[in-house]
């Protein structure tokens, strides 16, 4: 039993075989939830699970191949091609499958096919030879051709909560053959939860990897245990894996505090560890409106322009591009304001709902609409001195409300000098 604990890995072993054995994502899989909901009924459209690592995507397409008895083929978009997938599509075909019994296709990492590849697919989805099931760590609005994503339904997966971690562990406990046949006792869990870095998979794997270590029938799980197992075997723990979500964290406060040496510093931790050169691009596009916004609008401009180039020029000499960009909104002023104002705006709505529009405000394209007095006494703002009349754009309940607080900055400084000039006491510090 030793031996086979040590060939296929404790995650494997206690994949879950049922949506009741499936632990976590309750919003898509509880009860009376859409993908349940759907399953039961016995309808699988092509879908995507878009989330991060070791949160049940691969398992739970397994499980919808295994409950709908279909034909189940998988694929990483890591090492197949065009070749690969129309081999596939050619076997369902030769077997027959087609309309309510046709195949499951399952592809990990989508989002590294290509536009040839994933069109590849197009035909085969929309004559229901096969339901395709993309897994993803981006966002596939950005990663997967509109043509292929119009013809998926996108279900976004959470992080799995600490009680979703300690569950994965009791579970593969008591289910295991081998673990059960030890004497096992979780007394820390700190260690196992940092550096599985809420990674499903990474957790069974370094709770068997932690056993092992110690190398005894009765087995106490400390942090020192962990940690001790984890330095014994350091080539476990790549970029792959928890060191993703440090580094590019790592990177964004980097910029978000100015420093343009630990920007260049963990941008080079993650080109030299094959992070995709357009994650930390798109990364970058983000934080040029969080953290940066209107104390300099241009640098939202040279982060998307590197996006572009990125795309256009690939790598290595991405790189160059990548550095100019981040050392230019590393060496930035700074603002949240914009982003801060969108926050407030979304709260207020959730408060609020939906408030009525004010007349003087609504469209008018009908005459019955001019009748009841829709746009009347809206002042056209071009007809007011420097281009400006004073009125309430805002429902009357929430009238008055100042959502945007210009940042203290020299541009927004410019901005708020304007805002003042034209609403006064509103945007008096």
């Amino acid at each position: 039993m030793d031996q086979f604990a040590h060939t296929t890995p404790l995650a494997e072993r206690v994949r879950p075989k049922t949506l009741d054995d499936f632990i976590g994502q309750e919003h898509i899989v509880g009860p009376g939830k859409p993908l349940r909901v759907m399953l039961e009924a016995g309808t699988v459209p092509s879908m995507i699970f878009w989330g991060p690592p070791g949160v049940g995507k691969t398992t739970l397409a397994g499980i919808i191949a295994k409950n709908t008895n279909r034909p189940f083929y998988e694929l990483s978009a890591v090492q197949a091609g065009v070749k690969d997938v129309r081999e596939v599509i050619e076997r369902v075909k030769n077997q027959g499958m087609f309309g309510g019994n046709n195949a499951i296709l399952f592809i990990d990492e989508i989002h590294r096919f290509n536009k040839s590849q994933q069109d590849s697919l197009l035909a085969a989805v929309e004559k229901g030879i096969l339901t395709l099931i993309g897994a993803t760590t981006e966002n596939p609005s950005f990663e997967v051709n509109s043509a292929l994503l119009s013809r998926c339904q996108v279900y976004v997966m959470q992080h799995l909560t600490k009680q979703d971690l300690l569950r994965l562990c009791t579970t593969a406990l008591e289910k295991d053959e081998y673990l059960s046949g030890k004497k096992i006792t979780i007394q820390e869990h700190d260690a196992l939860l940092r550096f599985s870095g809420g990674d499903g998979r990474k957790l069974l794997n370094l709770l068997e990897m932690a056993v092992n270590s110690a190398q005894s029938q009765t087995v106490t799980i400390t942090n020192k245990l962990v940690e001790n197992a984890i330095s014994a075997q350091p080539v476990q723990y790549d970029k792959t894996g928890e060191w993703h979500y440090d580094i590019i964290s790592a990177f964004i406060k980097s910029i978000r505090g100015s420093d343009p040496n630990g920007a260049v510093y963990w941008m080079a931790r993650m080109l030299a560890g094959g992070e995709d050169p357009k994650f930390i691009a798109r990364r970058m596009v983000i934080l040029a409106s969080e953290d940066i916004g209107n104390a300099n609008p241009t640098a939202l401009i040279m982060a998307t322009n590197c996006f572009t180039a990125i795309t256009q020029i690939g790598m290595p000499e991405g790189r160059i591009v990548l550095s100019q960009c981040a050392v230019y909104l590393a060496s930035s002023p700074k603002s949240n304001a914009s982003y801060m104002a969108i926050n407030d705006a979304m709260d207020l709505v959730e408060k609020t709902g939906n408030l009525t529009v004010p007349l003087h405000l609504r469209n008018a394209p009908t005459k019955l609409m001019k009748e009841l007095n829709y746009g009347a006494n809206y002042s056209y703002s071009h007809e007011g001195k420097n281009n400006f009349i004073e009125q309430e754009y805002l429902p009357d309940e929430i009238k008055n409300t100042k959502l945007y607080d210009p940042g203290k900055n020299a541009r927004e400084e410019e901005l708020r000098r304007f805002l003042k000039d034209r609403w006064k006491e509103k945007y008096d510090y």
